[in-house]
């Protein structure tokens, strides 16, 4: 059957005439459409405009604040964009040369490129804990081969000192009924975000002594003997950030008997060993205490400043168990939360760890280094005291020098930070700390000048 053909009906005529009669708009009858989104466009207005000039669209992250900036890292993307010639950065915790430059150790220099010449190395998943002849030489840094060899430590590697120290407050929350960390005031500003990111209540005790610049041993005493048993205590186990200020050896002895009659839970921190001293027994002094003292413990050691491989993220979380059943199922249960969060950690900065101590040579050159670096900043340390104490800048600054390891705790008042932020493009956190990594001979003057005028009020 045949489909009709569609009847088509013509147009009406258009007038051309020139004659034709137009009335006025009456603007009461006139109604105006909403803008219709269409593309990258806006169709309804008098011209098309791009659409981020007119209302968005609502996005599922409306609820979502803006963060505030990292405050040390802040500064350094402040310092970078800074255009002033003298400026100097005192913020960043690393390790820095006379000349102001990064500094990758010779020893990790050379066990990298071993590793990476090693026919027998790949890039295969590492065991959750990390690999099991990489924890010995890790261990001997903190504990006795007595120690090691009775089974009593559960050993994992992790991120650096900010991921052990994360999951040490996740198993305190998981697996200890622990809901409470008492922490130094002051301490590194990420440790109040990390426990309680773990559900773990952070909470302050007495250690720093304003008035003296130092180490406010018998107020830490009485706030220590009040905490209630099963809750935990964070310790720096040396160069207290960021103060600097250590307990003397006798007082440590003291604070490790009062911890273990309390019945608390101690955290030791372990950031800077060998890297404060340039001595890694020296710096080990607290860790072996609480070794011999039979106490279970944890340790969560960091090998950003010590090895300089604060990008490679290398560390590891020790527990101290009474036994090696309880370190057996300790270590299960860290496994647990490592494969919950990362699955496996990064092998390349824990294959550098390890051929550095487990090659005599080169961990005979990385003691060595050690020293070279800690020595620079004692020398900085002394500079930076005498050309205060020479210009008489108001106050004493005999603190400078009896503070250890890489910070410094000037004492500047907050205001007195900012000028020295906004003013002079010294750049350091607002409480008052400073690297002293940061110095060198060629801006230790400009720096202690500031620090003067900002002093004087001048």
């Amino acid at each position: 059957m045949m489909q009709s053909q569609p009847q088509y009906v013509s147009a009406a005529p258009v007038s051309t005439s020139v004659s034709a009669e137009r009335r006025p708009l009456d603007e009461s009858r006139v109604r105006y459409a909403q803008p219709v989104y269409k593309g990258d466009y806006v169709i309804g207005e008098s011209r098309a405009v791009y659409a981020q000039q007119a209302n968005r669209e609502p996005s599922m992250f409306d609820g979502v604040p803006q963060a505030p900036p990292d405050a040390i890292l802040g500064l350094a993307a402040r310092f970078k964009e800074d255009k002033f010639p003298q400026k100097v950065n005192l913020g960043i915790g690393a390790y820095r040369t006379e000349e102001g430059k990064p500094w990758p150790l010779p020893s990790v220099l050379t066990a990298q490129m071993m590793v990476a010449e090693d026919p027998t190395e790949d890039k295969e998943y590492v065991p959750i804990d990390g690999k099991p002849e990489h924890k010995k030489p890790v261990q001997q840094l903190i504990f006795s081969d007595a120690e090691i060899a009775s089974g009593n430590l559960a050993t994992a590697q992790a991120m650096s000192g900010t991921g052990s120290l994360s999951l040490i407050g996740q198993f305190l929350s998981s697996y200890m009924n622990c809901t409470t960390i008492h922490l130094p005031d002051p301490t590194w500003g990420n440790h109040n975000a990390i426990f309680k990111r773990a559900g773990v209540e952070a909470k302050k005790y007495t250690y720093y002594q304003k008035e003296t610049r130092g180490f406010d041993f018998d107020g830490m005493m009485d706030a220590l003997s009040r905490i209630p048993a099963g809750d935990a205590v964070l310790l720096h186990s040396v160069a207290q950030n960021p103060t600097g200020v250590d307990p003397s050896q006798e007082q440590w002895v003291q604070i490790v008997n009062l911890i273990g009659q309390l019945g608390v839970i101690p955290v030791l921190d372990n950031a800077y060993q060998g890297y404060a001293s340039g001595s890694l027994e020296q710096d080990g002094f607290a860790q072996r205490l609480f070794e011999e003292s039979g106490l279970e413990y944890f340790v969560a050691q960091s090998f950003a400043k010590n090895f300089g491989l604060y990008g490679e993220r290398i560390g590891y979380i020790h527990v101290r168990c009474a036994s090696p059943d309880i370190s057996k199922a300790v270590l299960s249960q860290l496994k647990i939360l490592i494969r919950q969060a990362y699955s496996s950690p990064p092998r390349h900065g824990a294959a550098i760890v390890y051929k550095v101590l487990s090659n005599p040579d080169l961990k005979a050159q990385w003691l060595d280094e050690l020293q070279f670096m800690a020595q620079r900043i004692f020398q900085m340390r002394d500079v930076l005291r005498q050309i205060l104490e020479s210009q008489q800048t108001p106050g004493t600054w005999n603190h400078v020098t009896d503070q250890i390891g890489m910070f410094s705790y000037t004492g500047l008042a907050t205001e007195q930070v900012e000028r020295m932020v906004e003013e002079f493009h010294v750049y350091m956190t607002k409480d008052g700390r400073i690297s002293v990594a940061g110095l060198n001979p060629g801006n230790v003057d400009y720096v202690a000048q500031c620090i003067d005028a900002v002093v004087r009020g001048v």
